[in-house]
């Protein structure tokens, strides 16, 4: 809901969460928080049937998941009116468990993912993504957007002529409606409209039906039948800790994008161990598990304007209800509708200025080229989380190929018998490295004093290095004197100085 001086605030604090009883006393935001989640269920129940099949699972096993990590994460998780459900990034880590032991333990190892998502969160694992740049998120935008529109890609190939005036209809609803009125969710307008005109006109398009069979009866406690031996745990670990750091990385990744869209703060830790909880209780009822799922939650955030957990509560109940009670009518459903709905979300979703020609002549080079490589590892990969590795792996290593190359060493004759050598800049592994050669062993006098004055010792590398320089020094019988150096780069060094090996 907009207000005539932008986006309605919803005050939001994580630990009492404000943000529901403003809803619940506001009939507008309750409205809204409501028929973002219907939209959000729609939209989740073919992506489920399609990561089912993914995972190699019956449809009912994704759709369940979608249910129970909804409603499980709308209670317990840190980021509120972010959308967690069966995702891809989960099913193709898990697909290789269902299909070489079956789907017991792959239900099994769901679960054994969530506890160590748990035990990681408490680990503090949630702290690392301050170290993530905001080249790598800005990628992570991006490519989430391509993804989302490569993802619609299928069901407009070979396909009935009709689905793409359809599709055509639905944008043309969804960019126009918001300008006439925001009373009622663009996405579910679009979705009703076009529903109403195939069942009128009879038209012979494909529908929510045929991407699988819905499920008629609600989900109930299940207990995997696998040995509780060292063996099952030992096959079942590696796969469980993988979907782990996927669904982490993924979920908490998702959560930033929120906070910057919302502009509010959310409990990195406690989403983190949500995930984990979310997961346990998806299992129990025979889910596939999952994570944050990044498209949907910018259908919710971005385009239907949710803000509190009663949106991700009602995604998770509807879905229920439209999957069990109401599947012989969700079924209806033309797929041109909700495509039209993901094309218009990722069309939101991209960060334009980021691309624009004026931002690119602008930004360092350096930043353009994590973005790419986030970009095109994930799209290339389909898998966020690798895209995500990739890209803070390339901004680190920019970053310390920029910061070597600001070391600078300075040479002075203070005496016949004394030189100094001014070192300036941080040393670590990378800038530390060609320090030994730009030393003058055989011209220097007796004497040297190296100034550190203006340097930081970072790591062990570093102070190899020096090792390496006095021993050089020595070797022609002259002494060498560090001086300049304080609090931990002098401590650094007293401890690790001639215990690092290599000493003649």
């Amino acid at each position: 809901m907009n207000t005539p001086h932008g986006p309605e605030q919803v005050p939001h604090d994580p630990r009492t969460d404000v943000s529901v009883r403003f809803a619940l006393r506001s009939p507008a935001r309750l409205k809204t928080e409501l028929l973002a989640g219907l939209v959000v269920a729609l939209a989740l129940i073919p992506e489920a049937i399609a990561f089912s099949v993914i995972a190699g699972v019956d449809p009912r096993v994704g759709l369940f998941a979608s249910v129970t990590m909804a409603i499980t994460i709308a209670i317990v998780g840190g980021r509120p009116a972010m959308i967690s459900a069966a995702t891809a990034a989960v099913a193709l880590v898990i697909a290789p468990v269902s299909e070489q032991y079956g789907v017991d333990h792959l239900i099994a190892t769901v679960i054994l993912g969530g506890v160590f998502q748990v035990l990681l969160s408490f680990l503090g694992v949630a702290k690392l993504m301050r170290f993530v740049p905001r080249s790598v998120m800005v990628g992570f935008v991006n490519s989430l957007a391509i993804l989302v529109f490569v993802a619609q890609i299928p069901h407009l190939v070979d396909v009935p002529w009709m689905v793409y005036p359809l599709v055509a209809a639905g944008l043309l609803v969804l960019v126009f409606l918001p300008r006439i009125t925001e009373a009622v969710p663009a996405p579910l307008v679009t979705i009703v409209l076009l529903t109403v005109v195939t069942v009128a006109f009879s038209l012979n398009v494909p529908d929510v039906a045929d991407q699988g069979e819905l499920p008629e009866s609600l989900p109930t406690l299940f207990f995997p039948d696998v040995p509780l031996t060292f063996e099952t745990l030992r096959i079942l670990a590696p796969y469980a800790l993988a979907m782990a750091l996927v669904g982490l990385m993924e979920s908490l990744m998702t959560a930033k994008l929120v906070d910057d869209i919302t502009d509010t703060r959310s409990d990195k830790t406690r989403e983190g161990w949500g995930q984990g909880v979310a997961n346990i209780v998806t299992g129990f009822f025979g889910g596939m598990g999952g994570c944050a799922v990044v498209g949907q939650t910018m259908m919710n955030v971005k385009v239907s304007g949710a803000r509190t957990r009663l949106s991700t509560l009602a995604a998770g109940v509807f879905l229920l209800i439209l999957v069990v009670a109401l599947g012989d009518i969700v079924g209806l459903v033309p797929m041109a509708a909700l495509v039209a709905v993901m094309i218009m979300v990722s069309i939101a979703t991209v960060d334009w200025h980021s691309v624009h020609p004026r931002t690119l002549r602008l930004m360092p080079l350096s930043e353009t080229v994590v973005m790419v490589v986030t970009v095109v590892a994930t799209v290339s990969t389909g898998n966020l989380a690798i895209g995500v590795s990739l890209g803070v792996l390339t901004a680190m290593v920019l970053f310390a190929r920029r910061v070597a190359h600001m070391t600078t060493v300075e040479r002075t004759l203070t005496s016949d018998d004394t030189c100094t050598y001014r070192v300036t800049g941080e040393l670590f592994w990378a800038s530390s490295n060609d320090l030994v050669f730009q030393f003058d062993y055989i011209g220097d006098p007796e004497n040297v004093v190296v100034d550190l004055t203006a340097a930081d010792i970072w790591d062990a590398s570093t102070v190899a290095t020096f090792d390496a320089i006095q021993q050089k020094y020595a070797a022609k019988g002259k002494t060498v004197t560090i001086v300049g150096l304080d609090g931990a780069s002098l401590e650094r060094l007293r401890r690790l100085s001639g215990r690092l090996g290599g000493e003649n």
